[in-house]
């Protein structure tokens, strides 16, 4: 029979104090040692991956404090993390984050669709989608990337998941702290934080700010922004937080390039780019939001969140067909939570409400006349969009080992658009509005079992739910062919997943397989593509029935250590098969824009007194970038190397070196119809070799 060591030390201090007593009586002389037990508290990042164990299928949570090891960028939070893949587009933060092929084909460097996307549980992702530009890594404690129903308890039903970004408090994260760094292509950033505790309060506040002229032609970018996370205990009970992020950002958006133009000089770009000048402005993105958790007893809880968001843009302000965008939305969330028995069993329910809303939505075209005036061609309004999910989960103890989990969400969808003015004929039979209100259903049902204490069995059966974003049912840039698309429907899918958890001496472990039988896949195809007079048109549709299915793999061990030193390989594979099922025109073709293989492995040296160096290695399978698939992107595989050091009190720095060979290769794409065959230009270069180092001190 196996005992905790918790269990043995207080069982023996009881010994020793029954012992001593009779000692005492015997010798008065006699004096004991008292025995003090101590058990430390988890970081919240070691609670959230203890936390995330007990879901049945493909959960990590990634430290801030390892993205802070190296160039904290938006893409770097994913990386060594399987089923993901990350597009990058000019090198700014407009990342597009795809996990099982989930938003595969949303529009790189727009709001990032496929995900459920929250910060400190809130979510961030509304109707319209999320806003990339509050996805900055500096003051990030963790975050858990969850792949797709295993992000149910967020109230999150997308076949991909949801990706939850942790902020850090004063109360795990005390003092103040300056970040810098700086490198290639004008690169710099900086952060100045403070946290600390007050009574019965803790603050921490974040500044960051930076800046890069960019690696391909005209793809400047600059932001700076505030986050903050207020707690209060009014008692042992009851705790509210209080959070608020503010960032503006500006950048350049690169031109895509034909493949022989990359292959030749993936420092240029478009004529179309040269001649609008593509500018993103986001000149003011804020999230407030609070969190208030009740404890009600010692078997239930319950928890109530609120927030507002208001994303403003302006897209290519010099252009011929400038754009500015206004959304605010809303959200409130509601969750209980209790821990009971069922017929004599343990047992763990949770009943949620999750409602998300857009209160204000509106895009404004206008068009660059001859003389420099501008004359507005189109307004679209979003506003009376939601999502409701109402949610009821149980994790039921069959035995020691074995948990059987199960849930049913009901999901209402609601999609309020309209043309109010347009200078082009709106599409016959839609009269300038359109309304899409269904109501959905998404049971979920998993079994985890502990088959030693260092091997984890599971799998799970779920249905997922992807609605359109507002913006897709009518494309903002304006075009004499399009005003609305073909209606949209939800993306539905069942999925099927299975696999392990493994860990040990010197080791830690992952695997899970999956097969999802997808309906009505929410497509988006470059229709126009940009021209000097215009920016490129791409529109979503819903594609006929496809099939994800893929291999997820990640492994850490040790291969040496001793006198405090260690050798470690860390390693992230994914296998991705996304094909059309029998399609009238594409048979059984894979869907663009995503490799088949991706693999990342980094071999790191780490010393007892804080130097750190690795070498790295990213590496994709060719892909194709059209429907028909008659073109393929390049394969590629970038080395990379980090080097460091830790004082693990004050200070520590680094350097980190990229694409050392200084491979040419597309970092994100656009998707065509049928290229047939032709190079067409729809590659978005990534960087060359690059070099950044940084320095954090606290105080």
């Amino acid at each position: 029979m196996h005992r905790h060591p918790l269990t043995l030390a207080i069982a023996l201090g009881t010994g020793l104090s029954y012992l001593g007593s009779a000692q005492a009586a015997a010798d008065s002389d006699t004096t004991l040692e008292t025995v003090v037990i101590e058990q430390r508290k988890l970081t919240p990042a070691k609670a959230a991956e203890q936390r995330l164990r007990n879901i049945p299928g493909g959960a990590s949570v990634v430290s801030g404090a390892e993205v802070e090891k190296g160039r904290a960028a938006p893409q770097d939070i994913f990386a060594y993390q399987p089923g993901v893949f990350v597009q990058n587009v000019g090198g700014n933060d407009g990342i597009h984050v795809s996990i099982r092929g989930s938003g595969i084909l949303s529009n790189v460097g727009n709001m990032p669709l496929g995900l459920k996307y929250l910060f400190d549980g809130l979510p961030l992702t509304g109707p319209g989608g999320a806003s990339y530009e509050l996805f900055e890594p500096l003051g990030l404690d963790h975050t858990e990337v969850l792949r797709g129903a295993n992000a149910f308890d967020y109230g999150a039903l997308s076949l991909g998941g949801a990706v939850n970004f942790v902020s850090r408090n004063g109360l795990d994260s005390p003092g103040s702290r300056l970040h810098l760094e700086a490198g290639s292509f004008g690169y710099h950033k900086s952060q100045l934080a403070s946290g600390g505790v007050l009574g019965a309060a803790d603050y921490y506040v974040n500044f960051t700010e930076s800046r890069r002229d960019g690696f391909q032609d005209q793809t400047f970018k600059k932001s700076r922004g505030f986050s903050s996370n207020f707690g209060y205990r009014f008692s042992p009970d009851l705790e509210t937080r209080l959070y608020l992020r503010y960032r503006e950002e500006y950048h350049q958006a690169s031109g895509a390039l034909t493949r022989a133009q990359l292959r030749r000089d993936p420092e240029q770009t478009s004529a179309a780019l040269r001649a609008n000048r593509n500018l993103v402005d986001k000149y003011g993105s804020l999230q407030v939001g609070s969190r208030t958790t009740w404890q009600i007893d010692d078997t239930s809880s319950l928890e109530f969140g609120l927030g507002y968001y208001k994303l403003p843009q302006r897209l290519n302000s010099y252009g011929s067909t400038p754009s500015s965008s206004d959304y605010r939305d809303a959200s409130l969330s509601l969750r209980y939570t209790r821990n009971d028995e069922v017929f004599g069993l343990p047992s763990e329910s949770t009943l949620g409400w999750f409602h998300t809303q857009q209160t204000t939505g509106r895009t404004d075209t206008y068009r660059r006349n001859v003389d420099g005036s501008l004359e507005k061609v189109k307004y679209n309004r979003y506003k009376g969009s939601f999502d409701n999910v109402f949610a009821f989960g149980n994790s039921l103890g069959l035995t020691r080992d074995l948990k059987l989990l199960s849930g049913l969400s009901v999901i209402q969808v609601r999609r309020d658009i309209a043309i109010e003015h347009s200078a082009a004929p709106i599409n016959a039979g839609y009269q300038g509005s359109r309304v899409y209100d269904e109501w959905s259903l998404a049971p979920r049902l998993g079994l985890t079992w502990q088959a030693t204490p260092g091997l984890q069995l599971f799998a799970n059966l779920s249905r997922s739910l992807n609605p359109a974003a507002t913006w897709q049912y009518s494309p903002s840039t304006f075009s004499t062919r399009v005003n609305f698309v073909k209606p949209l429907v939800d993306q539905k899918a069942n999925t099927l997943e299975f696999g392990l958890r493994a860990n040990g001496e010197g080791y830690d472990a992952s695997l899970a397989i999956y097969r999802a039988w997808v309906k009505d896949e929410l497509l988006n195809v470059e229709i126009e593509p940009a021209s000097l007079s215009q920016d490129a048109l791409v529109t979503a549709f819903n594609g006929s029935p496809t099939i994800h299915q893929g291999v997820e793999a990640s492994l850490v061990n040790t291969l040496w250590s001793g006198g405090g030193n260690r050798l470690s390989l860390r390693q992230a594979y994914t296998f991705n098969d996304f094909h059309f099922r029998d399609d009238e025109v594409f048979g059984s073709n894979q869907l663009p824009g995503v490799p088949r293989h991706l693999y990342q492995a980094e071999l790191r040296f780490e010393q007892a007194a804080g130097f750190y160096a690795g070498l790295s290695l990213n590496a994709a399978s060719s892909y194709y970038v059209d429907f028909a698939n008659s073109f393929k992107a390049d394969a590629y595989a970038l080395l990379g190397a980090r080097l460091g050091y830790d004082s693990g009190q004050r200070w520590s720095l680094f350097l980190d070196l990229s694409n050392l060979t200084d491979k040419e290769y597309a970092s994100g794409n656009a998707t065509v119809y049928d290229a047939r065959g032709n190079d067409v230009a729809v590659f978005y270069p990534g960087d060359g070799r690059a070099a950044v180092a940084g320095v954090s001190y606290d105080f």
